[in-house]
């Protein structure tokens, strides 16, 4: 397997370590530039299928790496970014290089946390009064959030949260909090992701 697989970009010392990749791979490892490292494994082809079992594995290792020596900032790469060469990766983070460590420098000790609301299929919601509740308890801890899509009649509000990790604590009680305030209203509150929702950088692939 000739080819790299690449999960995200990270600054700093390199990683490796053992684990179930993308394409069958045991192993992950850094492709470095400077201090800029591409978390890769190898693959057989510039062209991966989003199967759901490798969708799942992208997203585990993008969390192991997250948890890797006590907490490591990752830039997120979508699935399917994989290059022919390390030569053509190198080039990749050489240009990128700037944007890569603005992101790096906005998600740096963050994760991305996500909270829906549901409301019962019958119920009559106050939808702007649980919003407010719900900004007046939040946004203060977190350091960004964005909306998502509505994609349900029964969804009151969906957001993702950027939340430094050294208050994740406090935003785990406020999100208590607001469930027993609510109580009739479902929130499912998951996490910690990459910070998908934060980073806007794009690279190309040779394919």
């Amino acid at each position: 397997m000739n080819n790299r697989y690449v999960y995200g970009i990270v600054d700093g010392d390199p990683i490796e370590f053992e684990t179930d990749a993308v394409g069958g791979a045991d192993r992950v490892y850094t492709i470095s530039h400077r201090r800029l490292g591409a978390v890769v494994s190898d693959i057989d082809t510039t062209d991966p299928e989003e199967t759901d079992e490798d969708a799942k594995r992208h997203d585990e290792v993008l969390r192991e790496i997250m948890d890797h020596d006590g907490g490591t900032a990752i830039v997120p790469m979508q699935f399917g970014m994989a290059f022919e060469s390390d030569r053509t990766l190198k080039n990749v983070l050489r240009g990128a290089r700037p944007a890569f460590r603005r992101a790096m420098s906005d998600i740096e000790g963050r994760v991305e946390l996500g909270l829906k609301v549901v409301r019962d299929e019958d119920a009559d919601v106050d939808t702007e009064s649980v919003e407010k509740g719900v900004a007046d308890a939040l946004e203060s801890i977190a350091a960004q959030s964005v909306p998502n899509d509505l994609f349900s009649d029964r969804l009151v509000m969906n957001r993702s949260y950027l939340v430094d990790r050294d208050v994740r604590e406090a935003f785990d009680e406020a999100v208590a909090d607001l469930e027993e305030r609510y109580d009739d209203l479902t929130f499912r509150y998951t996490g910690p992701f990459a910070p998908y929702s934060f980073v806007d950088v794009a690279i190309g692939a040779q394919r």
